[in-house]
Parts: C-alpha cells; structure tokens; sequence
C-alpha cells in the first residue's frame, strides 16, 4: 500500500506527519517504527497521526521511534497548527487539539497565508509525584537526590502530560547523554519510563537545555521538556515565575512562560520539510 505523509520539524525534533482525514493505517506502532528509522524508512523521531476529534477541532495521536505511544508533545502540537491551517482544514487561528494528556489551546501566527509560530497552552504543570509519576511519597519531588551509575544527580520531577526529570550542570554539551540518559529513562523509581532534561542556566531568562527522550533517544529538541525545564528553573530559583523564558536547544529556540496560576504558555516555530509518499506492507 502507498502512504501519504508530510515531514514536518519544531525546531529540529522532527516527526512524520499523516493526515488521518485521508489515510488510515491499522498499526501505528509498527508503522512508527518502520518510518521512524534513518537508514530504511523515511527518518525521524516518530510518528503523528492527526485525525479528526469529537471533543476538539483536531486530536493528534504520537508514536515514538520505537513504537510506543506517547501522551504529548509541545513541538508536534506546534506543527499540527501549521498542518491543519495550511491545508486548509481550518482558517481559524485559534485551535483547540485532543490529546492523550488533554485539551490543548494553540494560536497561530499568520504572514501571507503562512504560519510563522504558534503558542500553544499546555496546561498546568503538574508537581505531585504519584501524578506525574515518580515512585515517591514526597509532595512535590523537587533537587532530590537520585544515584544513577554511582553519581548523585539532584532531580527535580514535573509532568507536562509527559514524565520529565530535570537536572542542573555547568555545561550540558559535556554530558554523554548517550550513557546517562537511557539509565534515566529505565530507574525503576519512574514506573512510564521517563524523559530527562540536562539544563545549564545562562541568566535569569534564559537556560540551554539537552534532552534524551523515552522511547526516542537524545532529540533536537522537546516542547514539554522545555516547559518542564523551565518550570524546574523557577521552582529552583534560577528564573522568575510569570517571566518569559528563552530555551535554547540543540535544533533551535523555545520561549516559555510559567504563569502564576500554574499554567505554561510555549511559543516557537513549526517548519514543513517536505510532502512525499512511501510504499508500506502491513503485516
């Protein structure tokens, strides 16, 4: 069977898009995998299905490069918003999107029929380990302690409809994150696997972040893992609460708020990389 798909990016954590309003694929996860791989398939960190939604204007369905569904992600939601508008699915700038971790708010920035940016609410960031969830009797899981290959990393633990643990170092380039991050991901403390993020505070607004992301390996970039490092930045008294706060990423920039009701705004690009079609057996 043939395939239509679309290769989109935010800021380098690049995905295969499938417009579910006129393809229909049976396994998402095999397909996920099978696309996912940068030597036989198309190249990419996953897979995203966007469909149609009882509850909102779009749902979006994620796959990792591995196969497993994720409940969220900040970069995709973003290219979602340039996908449907593009197309043609929608000329309202403001959309709402269902996702596994909820419903999601996204404005568009428009120049010439383009999206240039999108804005996307994410929602109140949750603190409560049994929530988010980290195996802790804590209230909030907060520069904790964890020994991971006989080094103590102090953690800092948040959901942003994604686990992310949160750790701070003077320089995150140094880091072998190849190493360090999948025994992260598998701690038995993080019962859904986890995602890490590797963070360097440049000043008061702005942070430099890695990431290794569960199922995906180290990404270009994580929307939800900027806001969670964000978030952690505040709670840790590196950055203001209420303040815009300049991500800078391995692919590119993020810029996020946390408000003072809890809530996280996230704005950056979405870029299409190219249209194409690919021949795919289902088993």
């Amino acid at each position: 069977m043939k395939i239509n798909f679309t290769k989109m990016h935010g800021i380098g954590n690049d995905y295969v898009y499938v417009d579910g309003f006129k393809e229909t694929i049976k396994d998402p996860n095999a397909f996920s995998k099978f696309i996912s791989d940068r030597h036989f398939g198309i190249g990419a960190d996953g897979l995203v299905m966007i469909l149609p939604s009882e509850q909102a204007d779009f749902k979006m369905r994620i796959f990792n490069a591995d196969g497993s569904e994720a409940k969220m992600c900040g970069n995709a939601t973003r290219c979602i918003g340039k996908f449907v508008y593009e197309a043609g699915y929608t000329k309202d700038k403001n959309i709402t999107l269902e996702t596994l971790s909820g419903i999601k708010y996204l404005t568009l920035t428009v120049e010439n029929e383009k999206v240039i940016s999108v804005e996307v609410d994410m929602g109140k960031a949750i603190l409560v380990p049994k929530e988010i969830p980290v195996l802790s009797d804590l209230e909030h899981f907060i520069n904790e302690p964890i020994v991971i290959n006989d080094t103590t990393y102090h953690t800092t633990c948040i959901s942003m409809g994604n686990p992310h643990a949160v750790i701070f170092c003077e320089n995150v380039d140094d880091l072998p994150l190849e190493v360090i991050g999948p025994a992260f991901e598998f701690n038995s403390l993080f019962p859904d696997r986890i995602n890490t993020e590797f963070v360097q505070i440049i000043d008061k607004n702005s942070i430099k972040m890695r990431v290794w992301e569960r199922g995906s390996g180290e990404t270009w970039a994580c929307g939800t893992g900027a806001c969670a490092a964000s978030v952690a930045s505040v709670l840790n008294g590196y950055c203001k609460q209420g303040e815009e706060i300049h991500v800078q990423l391995r692919g590119g920039d993020l810029y996020i708020t946390y408000k003072e009701d809890g809530t996280v705004l996230m704005k950056g690009p979405a870029t299409k990389v190219f249209d194409g079609t690919i021949e795919y057996k289902e088993a």
